[in-house]
Formats: structure tokens, sequence, C-alpha cells
């Protein structure tokens, strides 16, 4: 079979922390079917943006930038990516609550967060090679032409807006409602903006203004691969689809704890925009398939193959909470994640090795489950 897949091909990661190991296992399992697999477009937002930047960024096939992607996730732990001492999170914690109990009167540090994200910046910095203000492999591929484009999103936390920043060749810039893109080239700082959870990780400066998740105002997580020129897409969200027998089963005993409510607003945040997304492109199809190719105009059927966990990522990360930095499991059983049967906020900060390597594991079988179907999508010639 050819691997060869058509030029439009784009390939959208969402949200989720560190449940966006699940991600890098599909695309393991992906890279080993099509390993000189042609992605020429490539978007993510959050810790899909980290993804996306890795995959973007390296040269060589698709298999050898996935296998790159998976070292990377593989070798993580909580200390790469956040300060976890004792010290670390108490000062976090002071200076907001100095800053709330003198009434604004008292001026702290800016910091505005349960960690401080400064290890995972040097990180990276590192795997991403970043020189400078820049990183220049997303240039060489794009001058190369094994990449057309690629663009991470994050959320401007002055104005509300969404901005989805884009480094690609002959782009065409669009503004919608709420959200619009802005051509540059990417940075390590844009990355570190799309995936600051908003209250756990710190907002990041771009530009001189303050951003944070990219998922907070991204209404359409689709639909800067469709502004891009994609025309069939292969989504990877981190969120699983439960039956409505489990969505009507309670995750807690009374009353909800923090973590539990935080839970449900991270997910509506983050993940539910992505699974609404997929059903307007749906309908948008349809409608689309109905017109005469002549009122057509610019509208064109865009194919949708959309992958989610086989299994409750919150519910897993039960499973390894016990493993988690001391004064940080510490701190979040003060929230109340040992009251909950679904942990989806602590899921989204777990960056335990055993937790990773299980979702990456995750990931790998259930792109074997549907190989088939993966392999009849990239066959299949493209819709006009």
């Amino acid at each position: 079979m050819s691997e060869a897949a058509p030029p439009e091909l784009a390939l959208v990661m969402s949200g989720g922390g560190a449940r966006a190991a699940y991600q890098v296992g599909f695309l393991r399992a992906l890279a080993r079917q099509f390993p000189e697999l042609q992605v020429p477009i490539v978007t993510g937002v959050s810790a899909g943006a980290i993804n996306a930047a890795l995959l973007a960024s390296r040269e060589g096939s698709f298999g050898s930038r996935v296998e790159t992607l998976a070292e990377l996730w593989s070798e993580l732990h909580p200390e790469a990516v956040y300060r976890v001492g004792m010290f670390s999170l108490l000062r976090n914690m002071a200076r907001t609550g100095m800053r709330l109990l003198s009434g604004g009167a008292v001026k702290t540090h800016r910091l505005y967060s349960l960690v401080d994200t400064a290890p995972v910046k040097a990180l990276l910095e590192r795997v991403l090679g970043a020189q400078g203000d820049e990183i220049p492999g997303i240039a060489r591929n794009i001058a190369s032409g094994a990449l057309h484009a690629v663009a991470v999103t994050a959320s401007n936390y002055g104005t509300g807006q969404s901005i989805t920043f884009v480094q690609g060749r002959d782009i065409q810039m669009w503004e919608r409602a709420h959200r619009r893109s802005v051509s540059c080239k990417l940075r390590v700082e844009h990355v570190m903006a799309s995936a600051a959870l908003p209250m756990l990780f710190p907002a990041v400066e771009v530009g001189h203004q303050w951003f944070g998740d990219g998922g907070i105002r991204l209404t359409a997580p689709l639909s800067p691969a469709v502004h891009l020129g994609a025309r069939r897409i292969i989504a990877i969200s981190t969120r699983y689809g439960r039956s409505q027998a489990e969505a009507d089963q309670p995750a807690t005993d009374g009353y909800p704890p923090i973590a539990q409510i935080a839970g449900v607003l991270f997910n509506a945040i983050f993940l539910d925009q992505f699974d609404a997304d997929a059903l307007s492109l749906q309908r948008v199809n349809r409608v689309v398939e109905r017109l005469p190719e002549a009122a057509r105009g610019d509208l064109a059927q865009v194919e949708l193959l959309l992958l989610r966990p086989s299994r409750d990522l919150g519910r897993l990360a039960n499973e390894y909470e016990a493993e988690l930095p001391r004064a940080f499991r510490f701190m979040t059983r003060g929230l109340g994640t040992r009251e909950t049967r679904s942990n989806d906020m602590l899921s989204l900060v777990m960056f335990q090795p055993d937790y990773l390597a299980r979702l990456i594991e995750l990931g790998e079988t259930d792109a074997q489950t549907r190989m088939k179907e993966i392999e009849s999508f990239l066959a299949a010639p493209a819709v006009r």
C-alpha cells in the first residue's frame, strides 16, 4: 500500500495535559504501519501543541519523528515539567493567598498558578532545537516541502480572543468571532502559552501580551486545519466516549470536592468543543454534498477520522495517584482527588512515568484495533 497520503492531509491533536501521551501511542502505531506517511498540515492545542511542534520541527521520516516524540514522553517525569518541591508549592500558594487576604493591597509576584513550569520550558528549548527566538527545524521542513503549515492555538487573557499562531507557506489568514490567526515564526513561548493550563500553570508572555491554554476560547478546534487547506483530517482526542449508562453514573458520593468540579470544568473547556466541532463538520459536509458543484464556491467536503481512548483516562489516573511526588500528592488530596472515581483534573498534571507509559500503550492498542479503518481512510480518494 502506498504511504503517500493526499496533499491536504492534516493531523489535529486536542489538549489534555499529561493525557496527550495517549496521542503519542496512537501515532507510534500509525508510524509503524506508515513510516513514510506525508502529513503536510499539523495543528495542536494545549499539550497537543507540544506534539504538533515537535513533529513539525524534526526532519526525517514520519516514523523517525514519531519515535523521537515517543522517546520524549517516555522520559518525562513531574520534575521535568514543573517544580514539585514543598517549598515551591507553598510559595506559589502563599503569594496568591497574600493577595487575596490583603484585598489586592499586597503586590506579589505575578505567578498566579499552582506550579512553576520553568523546567518544561528548558526541556522544550532542547527538544525543539530552539535557537534564540526561533525553532529553525520548522522553517527547514517548510522550505523542503515536507511541511505545508503548522499551527498552535493559545488564549489571550487580556482580550479574551483565541489566537492561532501559524507558520507555513502560501497561507491565507482568517478571522472569526473571538478567534483569529496570526502569521509568525513559531517560538517555544507560543507552545508554552498553548499548553498553560489555567490556574495550574502560569500564563506566558508573547509579544507583550499574556496567554494561556488554547482550549479556553477555541470553539472550533478543527477549523485551523480546514483554513490551512486540509481536506482530510485525522483528529486524536484524549477524551473517552462514555456510553449513556456510564455518563449517568456519578463519579462522587455526596457533595463534589474541588477536584471533581475542576475536572468537569476542564472537560467543558478543553474537550467538549472538540466533539461538538466534529459534529458541526459532519453537518457542513452533508450540506455541501447536496449543493451543485457550481454553487459550492470555496466550500469543500472535509473528511474526518476522529480517534479517541477506549478507556476513561481520568479513572485510569486513580491507579497511579499514590506515585505522585509527596508534596504535590499532599496538596492535590486536599482538593479531593481521593474522593472521585474519575480524576480528570489529576490526569492533566500526572506526568508520572508509569501513567504516561500506560497511556502510550493504550494509544498503540487502540490504533491497532482501528488500523483497518485508518488504512481505508488514507487509501480512499479525496472527496471534492
